[in-house]
């Protein structure tokens, strides 16, 4: 009788392929030479990550000297990450900007795996998104005044819109992934919420026909980050077995298996939840003014979206390709730039170099940290007066986040130019700003933060009084 035992002495690595191999061997009375052949046609082999890396499409250039700089630590990780064993193809935007270590995927980059999903790719804030309600002829003021008073920013959740709708909720249950309770909870309170960095609630005017319109930016809050968090353990089971060699966090879960068919159905259902949670703050902020939308559409521009067996990972990339919007109107595309500058509404062909993408905003040169090190000299207000006229700009917190104003993110009319220069969308009309909401730095306020302050405090007067 052959054990596991028997196939680790003979330097075989165990894994789900042992159970299938021992009942064979078992079943057909193998042994020696003839154990030894059939083992080696069914144990699994390691891919090792391509010697040089797959080529890719730069929809960029430098205009600045310090764009040179962000635009070489671009090519430098996607020449890194262009090397995993899956990967077929791939693109960069011209709002690309580093993020986490070399070889990791940019923001602003697209690639193609074939037969497979890299959770890292999507990233944790699965299906960030962008979508739009049209009003009509109203005052953008009252609009952004009634979107202030039933949106939320920062962390958590709330109670307000938790109802799921029930066959959502059957999908949410029946999928292995989504299924725990904490999922579950996370699905029911972070409906209507937005989070924070750079989600945003922005509401202007029309370019071509002056009416008022507001469009969210969110993804899906901890129901997605759920997700991510077991499909990145699960990948890595999968890399350990079949390639080693690949960097962590370009690991992969082969779409072939079970886990892959449930994780890719899982992923479908976060992006229908994502879509509600837009729809939720939209359809609230129309019934608070009493007003019936004229128009809504949206778009995800961080997601996967598959085609075949190709698996094309859009980290921040607006996909301008219908066949990657199943629920697209007319074709027509949102990237919003920055506060001070306009949402764009666009429309695109796919080309062998756009891969069916677009930039999905203006995207950043130097990291939060550095520009608010650059800005120091300046007091907070100052800053956000001197960037911010004009325009009626709120933080939810009412804590000012000053590396989301404007000068924090790459030049808008730069990622215009470059856009029409590479073929990448048409600029149909321009959504003008008149305001936005964002989170603000509200972790200023979070218990912890608070308690902490009340500790320091408690301790220097005990200082204090021992003098």
């Amino acid at each position: 009788m052959i054990t596991g035992n028997d196939l680790i002495n003979l330097g075989y690595k165990p894994g789900k392929w042992f159970r299938e191999a021992i009942d064979v061997a078992n079943q057909h009375q193998l042994s020696g030479v003839n154990l030894l052949a059939y083992l080696e046609t069914v144990r699994p082999t390691t891919i090792e990550p391509h010697a040089q890396p797959v080529s890719y499409y730069k929809n960029i250039k430098p205009e600045s000297v310090e764009e040179i700089a962000n635009v070489e630590s671009v090519f430098e990780t996607m020449d890194e990450l262009m090397k995993t064993p899956t990967i077929v193809g791939g693109a960069v935007m011209p709002d690309a900007c580093p993020t986490g270590g070399v070889g990791q995927i940019p923001v602003g980059g697209v690639v193609i795996a074939k037969n497979a999903i890299h959770p890292a790719m999507h990233s944790a804030d699965i299906c960030c998104s962008v979508m739009m309600t049209n009003l009509g002829m109203i005052s953008p003021k009252s609009v952004l005044d009634a979107a202030h008073s039933i949106t939320h920013f920062g962390g958590g959740g709330r109670s307000e819109y938790s109802d799921v709708p029930r066959e959502l909720q059957e999908k949410i249950e029946s999928n292995r992934f989504l299924s725990s309770e904490r999922s579950i909870s996370f699905a029911s309170s972070h409906l209507g919420t937005q989070g924070d960095g750079n989600h945003f609630l922005f509401v202007g005017i029309s370019k071509n026909t002056g009416e008022t319109m507001m469009v969210t930016h969110h993804g899906s809050r901890g129901f997605g980050a759920n997700l991510y968090s077991q499909g990145m353990k699960l990948a890595e089971v999968f890399r350990k077995q079949i390639s080693p060699k690949t960097q962590e966090k370009n690991a992969w879960i082969p779409f072939d298996t079970d886990e892959g068919k449930a994780y890719w159905d899982a992923l479908q259902i976060v992006r229908e939840w994502t879509k509600l949670n837009h729809e939720t703050i939209h359809t609230a902020a129309a019934e608070k003014l009493r007003k019936d939308p004229f128009d809504r559409f949206w778009n995800e521009h961080n997601f996967v979206f598959k085609s075949g067996d190709l698996f094309y990972h859009a980290k921040g990339a607006t996909p301008l390709d219908d066949q990657f919007v199943p629920d697209s109107k007319d074709g027509l595309r949102l990237i919003p730039l920055n506060m001070s500058e306009p949402v764009l509404i666009v429309k695109g062909q796919t080309t062998p170099s756009n891969l069916g993408f677009a930039p999905h905003g203006a995207g950043r040169n130097i990291s939060r940290g550095r520009h608010k090190k650059n800005l120091a000299h300046k007091t907070i207000e100052q800053i956000f007066q001197e960037e911010t006229h004009g325009l009626d700009i709120r933080f939810f917190s009412n804590h000012i986040d000053i590396s989301e104003l404007p000068s924090a993110y790459k030049n808008a009319a730069m990622v215009q130019r470059q856009m029409k220069e590479f073929g990448l969308g048409e600029v149909l009309d321009e959504i003008m700003p008149y305001g936005c909401i964002m989170a603000g730095d509200w972790e200023i306020d979070a218990p912890w933060k608070i308690k902490a302050r009340e500790r320091y405090e408690s301790r220097k007067a005990e200082e204090g009084a021992g003098e």
